[in-house]
């Protein structure tokens, strides 16, 4: 993964509420010929041990038949991403790029058995319901229906082994571009906007000096 220290976030557990936040992971094995992905709701679990993975695919696919032969997988979790154009910098003779917020995780894939695939079905309805009193919830399907689902997919576990992340998000640009590159995304709207809100957070943390400033400014003019 493209990674820069500029672009690491210090702070695990922010990395950790990214991952429950983006839960729709895209989970990729080592098919054959080619790799083989599919998009599916992740359930994050931190025990002693590391931090686990559990979801449920479709059996007899060329991922599950690709799963069944090696265990090794990459989990990517992805949020909102942005163009940021040169033209909003101070100097704009270098390339344009792209904000945007991803975590890897690579792991090893165990499949469970279906009464563990039948807590992970209950646990992720009620996870996404919010709601036990949805009609949709786990509890209001009829057994007839949970037996034939469970024929046609099976359950997994995956154990962290590695996580890798890049929050690029123009740190390594100076004051002025960083506070013009807000402006221009927020102008923007919809997941523009929600980079800029990010940048937002990052604010005091890259320029202390003008927060403290600001900070006494404020208080002289208040005493």
């Amino acid at each position: 993964m493209y990674s820069l220290p500029p672009f690491q976030e210090k702070d695990e557990e922010l990395v950790k509420q990214f991952i429950k936040q983006h839960s729709f992971a895209m989970l990729i094995a080592n098919g054959a010929p080619y790799p083989a992905a599919t998009q599916i709701p992740l359930l994050t679990e931190e025990r002693e041990n590391g931090l686990f993975f559990k979801g449920h695919i479709m059996r007899q696919t060329d991922h599950h038949k690709a799963l069944e032969k090696d265990q090794n997988v990459l989990c990517i979790f992805t949020g909102a991403h942005s163009y940021v154009s040169a033209s909003w910098y101070k100097d704009p003779q270098v390339a344009s790029t792209w904000n945007y917020m991803s975590v890897h995780v690579q792991g090893i894939l165990t499949f469970l058995d279906e009464g563990n695939l039948l807590d992970i079905l209950e646990k992720t309805t009620a996870h996404y319901e919010k709601n036990d009193q949805s009609p949709a919830s786990y509890h209001n399907l009829s057994t007839e229906y949970i037996e034939r689902l469970s024929k046609a997919i099976v359950g997994f576990e995956i154990e962290a082994k590695s996580i890798g992340h890049v929050f690029k998000l123009s740190q390594n640009r100076n004051q002025q571009d960083y506070k013009n590159i807000i402006q221009q995304l927020e102008n923007e709207g919809n997941e523009s906007a929600i980079i800029a809100g990010e940048m937002k957070k990052r604010c005091s943390q890259l320029f202390p000096k003008e927060e403290k400033q600001l900070y006494f400014a404020s208080f002289m003019f208040t005493v």
